[in-house]
């Protein structure tokens, strides 16, 4: 019975740690958003939960771009079609927009940039997830 069980490889490893690192990476970005109004309600609170959660993110962010980098090595996108590239490429892209966007939130001096930053690094995010999942499965 033991026997029949999958075993691990280098792809699920990759795929996990990817995976994982982009749970912490969005979902911590929701999580966090939907815990401001609460967080707000007491000085400097919402402040330090958000440098709380940086400590944790933007090591998220390296493992994702890391095992991105893996990703495309263990793929080989040049002996993928056309379209796949395309797709690879517009997630690169806006998996940078989500990393600019996210610095540009945090050094933000006014609400404008704050607003902007983070809506446009959490919509991202959000892209780079939906993209991830295309590639994926479109293979």
């Amino acid at each position: 019975m033991l026997a029949d069980v999958l075993s691990p490889t280098a792809a699920t490893i990759r795929l996990t740690l990817h995976v994982l690192a982009a749970t912490i990476w969005v979902g911590g970005q929701f999580t966090l958003a939907g815990l401001l109004p609460v967080l707000r309600t007491h000085e400097g609170l919402a402040k330090q939960a958000a440098r709380a959660f940086n400590r944790l993110a933007w090591p998220a962010f390296a493992v994702l771009v890391l095992t991105g980098m893996w990703n495309l090595v263990a793929v080989d996108v040049t002996q993928q079609p056309t379209v796949y590239q395309v797709t690879v490429f517009v997630k690169i892209a806006v998996a940078i927009v989500a990393g600019a966007a996210s610095a540009v939130h945090i050094a933000a001096r006014s609400k404008l940039a704050l607003a902007l930053g983070g809506a446009i690094g959490g919509l991202a995010s959000i892209a780079a997830v939906f993209l991830g999942i295309l590639l994926h499965t479109g293979r």
